[in-house]
């Protein structure tokens, strides 16, 4: 007896590989000092680029929640904002509670 198996819908997907590019950068020597010394620290990235990589996150989250920070502060003043802010806080407070049984 001879069974042929249809195999074509059994494609292999193999998941997505961290794509690297290299830069170059010039960079202080303090800089590159800093950065080896912190990529032998047992509790940090063990390699430079790692140590970078969490250097640019680091600084890239603080703009951020910097920028952020400033939208809202002028959101606070902001007449029509506030308005609309009033208005759907009113209508959870309606939506709010225990159904009446």
């Amino acid at each position: 007896m001879n069974t042929q198996i249809d195999a074509h819908a059994l494609d292999v997907h193999a998941a997505s590989m961290t794509t690297r590019i290299k830069r170059t950068y010039n960079l202080s020597p303090e800089a590159v000092s800093r950065v080896r010394d912190l990529s032998g620290r047992e509790d940090l990235p063990t390699s430079q680029d790692g140590v970078v990589e969490m250097a640019i996150e680091h600084l890239y989250r603080e703009i951020r929640d910097r920028d952020d920070a400033d939208l809202w502060s002028r959101a606070a003043g902001d007449a029509p904002f506030l308005a609309e802010v009033r208005s759907i806080s009113h209508e959870f407070a309606a939506a709010e509670g225990w159904p009446d049984e």
